[in-house]
């Protein structure tokens, strides 16, 4: 699949988590594609300890597979009362087949009767090149857990989520205001920050002819 502008490929087939990137990066002359434009490619085992762990996979896997940039992110929710969980299993929690509000309840339920609700979403993002090599941003945003769900935004566990300085879970924020205060809004406005730096150190490790490199030509 050949591509006129150079390409960033987000890891993931999720349209929410892509639609927040693509604002966040609109304005810079790339082409910001995810796993969907593609055609099927195999499933990486998130098997990784950690957020960085995962991240890392996922996005040097789809960069290798694909030949382009990719870029990754794993997060999930920590919840002080559940000793961290479920963590870096956010995203399974509960086992396969349940839907973003089925985990919403799994959690709701095991968090009865527990006073303490402190909670904080994390992030890690990883930007590889198909050579290997990667950079690294981290973002994280507390909170409280909710006695139920409220809001119809974004998606995951943002309906039960309560963001104490709007007083509004991240469900029922506008995208554009939990953009600006999430876990991963912060790592991506890092990101975004140094874009520039970051397109070069892109360019540096394409190899010559590749749309990243045209404007070096």
């Amino acid at each position: 699949m050949a591509f006129k502008k150079p390409v960033l490929v987000i890891a993931t087939r999720n349209p929410g988590k892509t639609a927040e990137i693509q604002d966040l990066l609109r304005g810079f002359p790339l082409e910001i594609r995810n796993l969907s434009d593609f055609g099927p490619i195999p499933e990486v085992e998130e098997d990784g300890l950690t957020f960085d762990e995962n991240a890392y996979k996922k996005s040097s896997f789809t960069a290798r597979v694909l030949g382009y940039p990719a870029l990754a992110d794993d997060s999930g929710l920590t919840v002080a009362a559940l000793d961290g969980a479920p963590g870096v299993f956010s995203a399974r929690y509960g086992g396969e087949g349940l839907s973003d509000a089925d985990r919403c309840q799994k959690l709701l339920a095991e968090m009865q009767g527990r006073s303490n609700r402190r909670a904080a979403f994390e992030c890690v993002l990883s930007l590889a090149v198909p050579s290997g090599p990667a950079l690294t941003y981290e973002g994280r945003c507390e909170g409280l857990l909710t006695e139920a769900p409220a809001g119809v935004n974004g998606f995951g566990y943002d309906p039960i989520f309560l963001y104490p300085a709007a007083n509004k879970t991240f469900a029922q924020l506008p995208r554009e205001e939990k953009n600006r205060v999430s876990h991963r809004g912060k790592a991506l406005h890092e990101l975004r920050d140094e874009f520039e730096k970051v397109m070069t150190w892109i360019r540096q490790h394409m190899p010559p002819g590749d749309p990243w490199n045209w404007r070096n030509d």
